[in-house]
């Protein structure tokens, strides 16, 4: 009669998706992967409105919608992110939190990354959260991530002509403009203007944009973004 093989130990969350492991705080602010729970809150807060009623500051009009239709839409976009989470090809967005409540969403997304050193940030608010200064801080920390955690040499966001908010906060954090494109929105043309942040961008930043950030999990994210092979 032979031994059992001794037991396995299970797997960790982290061992298996390492993003349910990262942290990226910054004061009362932390950036996470939403688990469904999260997601559910989320879905609510976006139902309950992201911009005003006349305006549309999103290229695909998500926001359009029953608060049911919005919210749902929420849920099935964010898991078809998890598919594209592979070293070539990830767009990851991260939880905007605040004493465990989700203010938003703010993202990073990039392809042959290892390669370019490039990524896009985008992000949304829910109404109620917009206009006390989360914006530029959930920014900046998903910049210091990039830059600082990651690597990257460039970063690059876009926002239409008719969108000051969103290209206020590129301007302030050290984006340059780089050019505009021609969009079609709702549609309509409408032109959207192009921002770039190099690294001696990021490093040359004013003291007042130097948060004090601490990032948790870092090393399993960046083998699974294979950064580190």
């Amino acid at each position: 009669m032979t031994d059992a093989p001794p037991a396995l130990a299970p797997l960790t969350d982290v061992e298996i998706w390492p993003l349910t492991g990262l942290r990226v705080v910054a004061g009362d602010l932390e950036l996470r992967a939403p688990d469904d729970r999260m997601l559910l809150d989320l879905a609510r807060l976006a139902a309950q409105g992201v911009h005003r009623e006349d305006y549309m500051p999103f290229v695909v009009p998500w926001t359009r919608g029953t608060p049911t239709q919005v919210a749902r839409g929420v849920m099935t976009y964010q898991w078809g992110l998890r598919q594209r989470t592979t070293p070539t090809d990830w767009a990851i967005e991260l939880a905007v939190v605040r004493d465990g409540e989700p203010l938003g969403l703010q993202g990073m997304y990039a392809k042959d990354f290892r390669i370019t050193r490039t990524a896009e940030t985008g992000s949304w608010l829910g109404l109620r959260h917009q206009h006390g200064g989360v914006g530029t801080r959930m920014r900046l920390m998903i910049l210091h991530l990039l830059f600082e955690g990651l690597g990257a040499e460039r970063a690059t966001s876009s926002a239409f002509v008719d969108n000051p908010g969103s290209s206020g906060v590129s301007r302030k954090v050290g984006y340059r403009h780089n050019g505009s494109v021609l969009q079609v929105r709702e549609g309509a043309p409408v032109e959207s203007q192009l921002y770039l942040l190099d690294r001696a961008g990021w490093d040359a930043r004013p003291d007042e944009l130097r948060l004090d950030v601490r990032i948790e999990g870092l090393g399993p994210v960046r083998e699974q973004l294979g950064l580190d092979s």
